[in-house]
């Protein structure tokens, strides 16, 4: 019966601490998946491998004495055997070294499987092959908005593992923002809880806003005349076109503030960024000499 090395099993030495252990796990669980790997035999193979390794080491006891009977589980059970004639004997008091053990995987999927080497050095005493209850897999989706559609709550349908899913996407929603529908992952197995749907949210850059937050930024180009003398002037807005009132001498980098005229806060009803139009000017072109006499005459009175 070939032994089966668990810290080789996971890519780690005998030194490692259960940090070390969950970290090794996830990873390899993860690769090696049956969900992921359909129809692969040996990935199969060393899943199982992997659920037992981690079995026995994130669990003190049960890795204490892995370490002492693990390469030497034959001569182990030869010991133990001694020692349990040794008791009858009434030379001694000490029980079987693995008594009491009681195997419960934590792990997130069960093959129903056990390798050998399991099943001989702990199956007959502690009920090997008992199937728990385990968690199903968790799933991961992405949602691509405009940042209009980010900009007002809306119901979103749309397919994960072959499942129909609608949610409703509240105003306010950020790029990268992460939501979890609990229960929507994989069916678990033997009983077990289903998995979580992990879903990502992608907000596509706008050419005619830069987002900060809840506020907006955009550009406002005002022709030489209206900067000196003022007037009105349009911004764009995301809910349409708005006009705002230019003050005389207006310099160029001038920042309006449009207050509430941004996007909504997230869960936050009534509530609203603002929009501000940074002010570029725009010198004429293509000068008539009427009008390049008329600002000479200007910079002349300046002077």
């Amino acid at each position: 019966m070939a032994f089966l090395d668990y810290y080789n099993v996971l890519g780690l030495d005998k030194s490692a601490s259960q940090d070390d252990i969950k970290k090794a796990y996830r990873k390899r669980a993860r690769k090696y998946h049956p969900d992921l790997n359909p129809n692969d035999d040996e990935a199969k193979k060393k899943f199982q491998e992997i659920n037992e390794a981690n079995e026995v080491l994130t669990d003190p006891e049960k890795r204490k004495k892995y370490d002492q009977y693990g390469e030497n589980w034959k001569h182990g059970e030869e010991h133990q055997k001694a020692q349990q004639q040794y008791s009858r004997q009434g030379r001694g008091g000490t029980q079987n070294p693995f008594e009491g053990f009681d195997f419960d995987y934590s792990g997130n999927y069960d093959t129903g499987e056990y390798s050998d080497f399991f099943e001989q050095m702990f199956g007959s005493r502690f009920g090997g092959g008992r199937k728990s209850a385990f968690r199903g897999q968790d799933l991961n989706a992405e949602i691509n908005l405009t940042l209009k559609e980010a900009s007002t709550t809306h119901q979103r349908t749309f397919t994960v593992n072959g499942k129909n899913i609608r949610i409703t996407i509240p105003a306010g929603t950020q790029n990268g923002q992460k939501i979890r529908l609990k229960g929507q992952g994989t069916a678990g197995a033997n009983g077990g809880p289903k998995g979580d749907l992990y879903i990502t949210f992608t907000v596509a850059a706008d050419p005619r806003f830069q987002r900060k937050g809840d506020d907006l930024y955009t550009k406002l180009e005002l022709d030489l005349y209206t900067a000196l003398l003022g007037g009105n002037a349009i911004v764009n807005s995301l809910d349409g076109q708005i006009s705002v009132k230019i003050k005389p001498e207006t310099q160029n980098g001038t920042k309006i503030r449009l207050k509430e005229k941004g996007l909504p806060v997230y869960k936050q009803e009534g509530k609203f960024g603002d929009l501000y139009a940074e002010i570029t000017i725009k010198n004429p072109k293509n000068l008539s000499e009427e009008e390049k006499n008329l600002f000479q005459q200007l910079s002349d009175l300046r002077k």
